[in-house]
């Protein structure tokens, strides 16, 4: 059996892990594979943070060049704007691409308070995902890490992280879906697929968000399991020991699948090519049984 065959690929990589496959148009075909367990999505959330601003521009609630002063203090650490030196000014809609292209968490934290971090919770509910929470942005989950390991500033933390033991590390809220923004492999793909058939919003909107998912840089996860030819469009999600992604795959012929790919490691570490690689094995031997049926 294909859930079988996963199985033995995520046991290679060491990985345990969760996954759920089906096909947009017809979502009753699918492959499952603890696709109900909760997990944390760390950056994955940031699908419905574009598809919320998205709806809003649609909606003519929010100027998409409106013009954002990004400043030292609203830096947090990693990629894109969240790791330059002087103030940047952007509009909103690059924020949105940067949040989801190189996954800025800086950008991803001044474009939810644009469209309001109350709202997410409410859109999760509207397009009927129970068992997605947000619980705030990239700001939020930072003050919760260095709360929970007794750091003032990012530069303590860095410091302390590296002192800590394994046990220490994995009691943090934030690797724990019951303290921090969580969903199921299931429900990530019912978000992907209602996005892929226009049905999470405006047709525009949704195919604003599918075009920036198309745009993301990180290739080795789900990206990498597929030949040429097929698109892949994704958002990925990192955090020591959980590596995720969640996106489609369309096919020439036009067949299009909604995928979500949870890895969990034994380890702490956030750069495991062979995780990665595995993932997108996984998620095409999937794929591979459904156009088989």
């Amino acid at each position: 059996m294909v859930e079988e065959r996963i199985g033995e690929i995520f046991r290679r990589a060491g990985i345990s892990g969760s996954l759920h496959v089906t096909d947009v148009d017809a979502p009753a075909r699918e492959v499952a594979v603890r696709a109900d367990e909760s997990v944390v999505i760390a950056s994955v959330f940031k699908i419905l943070l574009v598809l919320e601003f998205a709806r809003q521009v649609v909606a003519g609630q929010l100027d998409p060049v409106e013009r954002v002063l990004v400043r030292a203090e609203d830096r947090l650490g990693g990629w894109g704007i969240a790791g330059c030196s002087d103030d940047v000014e952007v509009s909103l809609r690059d924020l949105a691409y940067f949040a989801m292209s190189v996954t800025d968490n800086t950008a991803a934290d001044l474009l939810l308070r644009r469209v309001g971090a109350d709202v997410l919770p409410m859109l999760a509910a509207e397009l009927e995902l129970p068992r997605t929470r947000i619980v705030g942005g990239p700001r939020q989950l930072v003050e919760t890490m260095l709360a929970d390991v007794g750091a003032r500033t990012e530069a303590e933390f860095a410091r302390i992280f590296p002192t800590l033991s394994d046990e220490r590390i994995r009691a943090m809220r934030v690797l724990d879906p019951a303290h921090t923004t969580s969903s199921t492999a299931r429900e990530l793909t019912r978000l992907v697929a209602l996005i892929w058939r226009d049905e999470a919003g405006p047709a525009a909107a949704c195919a604003m968000v599918r075009e920036l998912m198309a745009r993301q840089i990180f290739w080795t996860r789900l990206a990498a399991g597929f030949p040429p030819g097929v698109r892949v469009a994704g958002k990925t999600g990192t955090l020591p020991g959980l590596h995720l992604e969640a996106g489609a795959a369309e096919y020439p012929d036009g067949r299009r699948y909604a995928i979500a790919v949870v890895a969990r490691i034994d380890g702490l570490s956030t750069r495991r090519i062979d995780v990665d690689l595995a993932m997108g094995e996984a998620a095409r031997t999937a794929v591979e049984a459904l156009r088989g049926d």
